[in-house]
Formats: structure tokens, sequence, C-alpha cells
């Protein structure tokens, strides 16, 4: 950036002239620079650029310009008026340049700190490059300032180097020593720079954090049983389970895996992670367990040795009294069924029927047994220790006896009650072992089918119309199995004749066959049109038309009255059909 150092006068002399000085460390002044007042204008010279580049500058009021200040031109710059007779005056500007430093960099230890040395390692360089003035540098404990002196002792202490680049800024290192503990395992460091800008303003810049690699012994040891495993310790026979080993030793130290047998340490593994897997473990794999953490740095009072009693749950499959299907007789007076379990820890025993709770205990006991005893029993085994680690066992209970029968009364459909040609179903329901069968009095009684949700309940249906011979005799459905029979009788009582409707009926017949024989009578005419005599009634010798006619004696009839005449010929009284109407 450019400076400009300006000197105004407090008068306006006739003449003057203003020269620049530049006063060294020594205090020697060397003049840089002189402006002459020439009538209004000012005439200006730079006499001496002392080796700067770019050189100083004169403006036109006689400041001198820095034109790019760098770290040298922080001096004391004076200005000299001469006045001639008014006399001659001086000021001095003292000229500061600032530099914001570098990103700070921190260089860790990346070694291993032992926390058992008696005096203060090497911990960490911090640098601060390329500012002015030279910047300070202060330490960081996990954010809390850290306050060590720069004198050299055994708890801790910091050095600081100043360098001046070539460039003229400075460049600062400060190295931190402390006598690390087991707590600065997981603290977190770090180093800042702080320097000055114009006005007595602060700046600061952090360095990154690092963590400390330390090495110190183990003071505890933890030794137990991984997932997956129940809050009482157990575990379950088939499962793959971990065995859990851990000092708090830094490094990860050796561990040793053994089993006791005998009171003698049976080797299983040595590994630096500190974990045994027994896959799929068995009952057979239940005892004693120890691990051994192998620290030699470890106190001699530290229980580097610990044991744990691995128990493992198992559960042998259910015995039961009976076998899968287990036959009684109906209403017998008691029958038990045992269920047996063998386990550990103890199981406890659960009887259900249509998951319906019975009771708990080895020992299921039925009386008196009726058909509603039939069905699944589910004998459960289960540990509440051990969750998930359960055991069931079934049986069908058949229960043997004569069916039982339920009929569904129909009632009948007009309040006065059945009439001849109502529509009627009747209903059969039978249930027993073997499963009964279904038969009606009457034809057309569907097959037998369970009902759905009914224990064991078969049923029929019949659907027939009523007449009076049902009305007097029933209808009859019958189940029978080897056991027995049982039957049921459906009365129907007194069924009403359809007596309105049978004279309705007649008439409505007798009209369409007077209708039908008109038709006929009507066509046969149509076919004898135009023959004479058609539709006449004539007998051999009969009169002329117009005259009387005479009565028959003797053997003769008189003639067949009617629609028509019947006969074979043209002859009458012969009973069957003529030519003649």
């Amino acid at each position: 950036m450019q400076v400009t150092l300006n000197c105004t006068l407090l008068e306006n002399p006739d003449h003057f002239v203003l020269e620049w000085f530049l006063t060294d460390r020594s205090g020697t002044r060397h003049r840089l620079a002189s402006v002459e007042q020439q009538g209004s204008q000012l005439q200006g010279t730079v006499h001496d650029f002392r080796g700067r580049s770019p050189p100083y500058k004169l403006d036109s009021h006689g400041g001198l310009e820095l034109l790019q200040a760098q770290v040298g031109d922080e001096r004391d710059y004076v200005c000299v008026v001469r006045a001639g007779a008014s006399g001659t005056t001086e000021a001095t500007a003292k000229l500061r340049v600032f530099a914001i430093p570098e990103t700070t960099e921190v260089i860790p230890n990346r070694g291993t700190l032992s926390v058992m040395e008696d005096f203060a390692q090497e911990i960490a360089t911090c640098n601060s490059r390329n500012g002015n003035p030279v910047p300070r540098i202060t330490w960081y404990r996990n954010g809390q300032l850290l306050d060590v002196p720069m004198e050299v002792n055994s708890e801790g202490y910091m050095t600081s180097r100043t360098v001046r680049e070539a460039s003229g800024l400075q460049s600062l290192t400060s190295t931190l020593y402390l006598r690390p503990s087991k707590a600065d395992r997981e603290a977190s460091f770090h180093c800042a720079a702080h320097y000055s800008l114009p006005l007595g303003n602060q700046g600061r810049l952090d360095s990154s954090p690092f963590h400390l690699t330390l090495h110190y012994p183990t003071e505890n040891v933890r030794f137990w049983v991984g997932s997956p495993s129940t809050t009482e310790g157990w575990v379950r026979e088939g499962d793959s389970i971990q065995l859990l080993c851990q000092g708090d030793g830094s490094p990860s130290p050796e561990y040793t895996f053994f089993r006791l047998q005998d009171k003698q340490e049976k080797m299983l593994t040595i590994n630096l992670e500190g974990n045994l897997t027994l896959v799929g473990v068995n009952r057979s794999q239940s005892g004693t367990y120890g691990c051994r953490v192998e620290d030699y740095d470890a106190a001699d009072d530290v229980q580097l040795t610990k044991i744990l009693e691995l128990r493992v749950a198992y559960l042998d499959p259910l015995d039961l009294s009976t076998g899968e299907e287990f036959s009684v007789l109906l209403n017998s007076s008691r029958t038990t069924v045992n269920c047996s379990a063998r386990g550990l820890p103890a199981p406890t025993l659960r009887w259900t029927k249509d998951s319906v709770p019975l009771g708990d205990g080895p020992t299921l006991s039925l009386s008196p047994v009726t058909f509603d005893s039939a069905g699944t029993y589910v004998c459960e085994a289960s540990m509440s220790t051990v969750p998930f680690l359960s055991r069931v066992r079934s049986f069908k209970l058949l229960v043997q006896g004569s069916p039982e029968l339920r009929a569904e009364e129909m009632e009948p459909k007009a309040e006065g009650g059945w009439t001849e040609g109502d529509e009627v179903r009747l209903t059969c329901s039978a249930r027993g072992h073997p499963e009964p069968e279904l038969t009606w009095s009457q034809l057309g009684g569907r097959p037998a089918e369970p009902v759905l949700g009914g224990q064991g309940w078969v049923s029929s249906s019949l659907t027939l119309k009523v007449t009076s011979a049902l009305g007097r005799e029933g209808v009859a459905c019958e189940a029978s199995n080897p056991h027995g029979r049982v039957s049921h009788v459906f009365h129907f009582g007194t069924v009403a004749p359809q007596t309105a409707q049978a004279g309705v009926a007649v008439m409505a017949v007798a009209v369409s066959v007077g209708l039908l024989l008109l038709v006929v009578a009507v066509f046969y005419c149509m076919r004898r049109k135009g023959r004479p005599g058609c539709c006449r009634r004539r007998e051999k010798g009969s009169p002329p038309p117009g005259e009387p006619e005479l009565s028959h004696s003797g053997s003769q009839r008189p003639e067949q009255k009617g629609l028509l005449v019947g006969g074979g010929g043209a002859r009458g009284g012969s009973g069957g059909f003529g030519d003649e109407c």
C-alpha cells in the first residue's frame, strides 16, 4: 500500500524551503528530498533514494510518498522548514508498518509419550511466519490457556525463537514441553498466534487441534459376555456369542483367554482385540472362563486377570404321554395327559386350547369329557429369564360317542299354519366321532358339510314343498355312526288345502277347453265350405226341406243331439265321425 507523509505549514511565509530527513537507528539524519517555493508554485527534488525501490516521491503539496510500504520503512521521518527571517521549524513522523502473519502451523510430536517419565517431554512446535511486529504465541489444552513459563523445569515450559526474514518480516517459533499424564489421552491441544494491528487492535490465528499418543499402564480390566446375552447372564444354546475383555492401558496390550477345567487353565486364544467368539455354543461349553491382560508395566497391585461364569441355557424337545391323536369315550370321568420338559434354567409349562389358557404345570386333566372337549391341545415350555427360548408340543383329542343331533325348526310362513305348496328348508346338524352320517326320510337332502367354526359339527339341509301327506307323516333326519344313531322328526301339523285357488284353476281349465273345441269346429266347417248339405243334419230317407220330421218307432231311435254326430259314412248311429255337419 502507499503511504504519504504530509508536512503542513501553520503560517504562510513569503518564501520557504521544506526538507525531508530520514533518521537511522544511530540517530543520523539523511536528507531525502526538498521543496522550494517559487512564486505560487512548489518545486520539489528527491536527493537520496537510500536504495529504496520504488523510490521516494513528492506530491504537489510537498508530501513525501512511499509507494508499496515495506517493513524497512519503519523509521522516524523529519520535516524541516526554513523561512528566512521567520525562522526554522521541524516536526517528526514515526512510521510503523503492520503485517498479518501467515496461517499458524503446528507440528505435534508423532511419537509415543510415556506418562511414566519424570521429566517434561516435547509436545509440539508452533510456527507463525512473516508478520510485523513479531507475533506472540500461546498454547491451549481443551480450549484452556496453558500457563507455562519460559524457564526449563520437569513439569512443563516453552521456548521461543524469532527470525527476521529477508523481506524484513519476522517469524516466531515456539516449542511446548510437558510432563503428560493419563488424563491427557483424550485431550485436544492447539496453539495460537497473536498479532498487532493499527490503533492498538489485536488479531489471532489458531492452529488446527491435535492429540497425543500416550503410553500408560493398565489400571483396570473388564471382562463380560457380549450380545446376545440376557441380563442374568444366560446365553441360548446354538447362538454365537462373544467374550469381551478390555484393559485401560495404552497401547493395547495382548489378551490371553482361557477356560478353567479342574482348576487348570486351558488356553483358548491370544489376540490384541480382546475378543473371543464362540460359534454355535452348546451346553457342554458352560463353565468358568478367564481373561488376562499381558501388561508388564502395570503396578503390582493391579488385578490383570478376570474370570466369569458362562451359563448356556437349553431346552430339549417336549415329551407327551400320548401320541399326536388321543381318543377317549364320551362322558369319561377323568382323562389326564402329561407333558415333560428338560432344560436349564427350569422351564415353565403351560397348557392352551385354541389359544385359551387352561392352566400351568405338566399335567392336563379333563373331567368330564364332552364333545366340546375335542380339539387340539398345546403344551408350551418357556423360560422367563431367557427370552425367545421356548418349545411347543400338541395333540388332538378325539371324543368317541353316539352322535349328538341338533335340528333347526322352521316356522310356517302364514300365521294360521302351513298350506299345501309352501316351500320349506329343513336343517339338521350333528357331531360325534367317527363323524356321523346324516340321512333324510325324503329325497333331495344335500350332502353333509362342516359347520364353519362349529367344533366338529356337520350340517345337511333339505328343501321341499309342504303337502298334506307330509303333514300327517312329518320329515325325519337321522345321524348315525358306529356308536349309535339318533333322529329327529319335523312335524307340520294340519296342512290347509288350496280351496279357493283350486276353483279358480278348474274354471280356467274349462274355459280353455271350450275355446279349443270351438276353434276346431270352425276350422272343420271352413274345410267343408261349398259342399251341399254342409252343416245340415241328414238321415237316409229324410223328408225334403220344409216338411216336418216324423217320429221314429220300433228299432229306430232318435238322432243324437250335439255338436258332432259320430259315424263312419252317411249312415247315422254308427258311433263315428261322418262327413255331415
